[in-house]
């Protein structure tokens, strides 16, 4: 099964890529996805959050506050690698389990949509990662309107992985500072390119199909 991860910073488009994928008709894998289920009111990851930072990070239904959990991570390094390292454990367990049952049941092809890329869980799972990246002032604009203030959105920028830290682990790096017509156009191109020639069928209207 060829196994395609996708990845990137934070308001580089990812997620919009694996959208793409998934109008292909591949199946996708999503990680932020699954880190709110085993978040969510009885997930797996909650004692283990609750334990480490205190029963404070719970909402009244029993969730994680995700505002508030931001709120301490993203101003202390230590907090969120702890954060990272408890969720991800339950994450990559979900995701390699459902890989699994991909392969079994014979799919071709499936999309890791991951946004960062550890070396067990993902980057040993995938058969190929494609980095999706944007310049800072495209990912400050993509992130204001979504509603977060600019001291906010740099701050979580600056405590992610370096553009040259994503390149070093890609196999295609997907610029995307342009419209998303010129984003579907690199994508459509890719997936001809790595995966139709391999024999794995994709749809893609003949109106969008790369010359």
């Amino acid at each position: 099964m060829f196994v395609l991860g996708i990845t990137g910073g934070i308001g580089c488009g990812k997620s919009t890529v694996a959208a793409l994928c998934r109008d292909a008709g591949l199946p996708v894998i999503d990680a932020d996805e699954l880190s709110r289920q085993v978040t969510a009111a009885g997930g797996a990851a909650l004692p283990e959050l609750v334990e480490r930072f205190g029963a404070s990070i719970v909402d009244a239904s029993g969730a994680l506050d995700r505002a508030r959990m931001a709120r301490l991570v993203f101003q202390d390094r230590r907090a969120l690698d702890a954060l990272s390292a408890i969720v991800h454990t339950f994450v990559l367990d979900a995701i390699r389990q459902m890989v699994t049952r991909m392969e079994e049941r014979r799919q071709r092809a499936v999309v890791l949509d991951v946004p960062i890329p550890v070396k067990h869980g993902f980057l040993d799972l995938c058969s190929q990662v494609w980095v999706v990246w944007a310049d800072d002032d495209t990912r400050m604009q993509r992130l204001r309107q979504r509603g977060m203030d600019e001291t906010e959105a740099r701050r979580r920028m600056a405590m992610q992985m370096s553009r040259d830290e994503y390149v070093a682990i890609a196999d295609q790096v997907i610029e995307n500072d342009g419209s998303l017509d010129d984003l579907k156009a690199k994508v459509h191109e890719l997936l001809v390119q790595e995966l139709k020639e391999r024999g794995i069928r994709i749809r893609i209207p003949e109106a969008e199909q790369p010359d």
